[in-house]
């Protein structure tokens, strides 16, 4: 189930409020003493996060299917989604690269339980059954229930600079691979991912290098799975990109270039195209009047998100 609206709701009376975490979804199925994970794309992640094969004895001689997020905490403990980069992208990680980025997953609902589906159920019971099941583990733990009104999270994630958090509509049931209204994601910072459809050279050591991306997302739910979803174009980030990255980019690109423009509108020129395939995760100040990033910034590759998933939302489409 995926969040189809922004913003706190109109009347927060029947909401619930959950941290928002800067990580990779995953969702666990634990059974018969075993753990297996899957990101969004249903790719599997169990090799990725070995410490998370403890979940089965916590869960006991119990059978679960839960949904929750990896993160990689900082110095300070807040989510990182740069230090989790070093993490999501390693199928096989090492001893050494285990004991520098450790990982939580915070586990936020329960979807099956013992034989009994709990889709159906709404947000408020599966809450209390997930609760019954005290997860937490040196490597996992149940995601708190935030206790406050919304204006006092706002400021309260402003001044931890975190991302945000998410409101949950009490008597909502879970809609699976549905994007809903009954899930809200509430920003304090402006990030969001976006895909990438070109790229353009940049100044000085990079005058024959990548220098920014092109950036854009489409306009419907469709995606452009079915045809009918254009990809629009919001401006090039460049700030952000490491030459290690670039690295990465230059062989990805090299890939999937193409010879016209993957945006459904007029673009800048000097631009190189390649397939719209690669999601990256960006922060911006605003979105301006003409529909482009202000001062965009790319802070890490999204592999674990399909380029159709990434459509307009409130703030896009203004």
């Amino acid at each position: 189930m995926l969040a189809g609206g922004t913003g706190v709701p109109r009347d927060p009376a029947g909401w619930v409020f959950e941290p928002k975490f800067d990580g990779q979804r995953i969702v666990a199925t634990v059974h018969a003493g075993r753990v297996s994970l899957a990101n969004r794309r249903g790719t599997d992640a169990t090799p990725t996060f070995p410490e998370l094969a403890g979940l089965a004895g916590a869960i006991g001689d119990r059978s679960a299917v839960l949904d929750g997020e990896v993160v990689a905490p900082d110095e300070r403990g807040r989510p990182s989604f740069q230090r989790m980069q070093r993490r999501m992208h390693v199928a096989a990680p090492s001893a050494r690269l285990l004991a520098d980025v450790p990982v939580t997953y915070a586990v936020f609902d329960v979807l099956w339980l013992d034989g009994e589906p709990l889709v159906d159920r709404p947000q408020s019971a599966r809450r209390r059954v997930l609760d019954s099941l005290a997860l937490r583990g040196p490597a996992w733990q149940t995601a708190p229930v935030l206790d406050a009104p919304p204006d006092q999270l706002l400021q309260a994630c402003r001044d931890a600079g975190l991302e945000g958090f998410m409101a949950k509509r009490a008597d909502a049931p879970y809609l699976p691979g549905r994007r809903s209204p009954a899930w809200s994601k509430v920003k304090c910072t402006r990030r969001r991912e976006f895909v990438v459809g070109g790229w353009s050279t940049g100044l000085g050591s990079r005058r024959t290098s990548i220098g920014s991306l092109a950036l854009g997302y489409y306009d419907d739910d469709d995606g452009g799975g079915g045809g009918a979803g254009r990809l629009v174009y919001v401006g090039q980030a460049g700030s952000g990109l490491t030459e290690g990255l670039i690295g990465q980019l230059r062989a990805v690109f090299e890939a999937t270039a193409r010879p016209t423009s993957p945006f459904a509108g007029p673009v800048p020129r000097g631009l190189h195209f390649v397939e719209p395939l690669l999601v990256v995760e960006v922060a911006y100040t605003e979105v301006t009047e003409a529909g482009t990033l202000r001062q965009p910034s790319i802070k890490g590759v999204r592999p674990d998100l399909l380029a159709t998933e990434v459509v307009a939302d409130d703030e896009l489409r203004r």
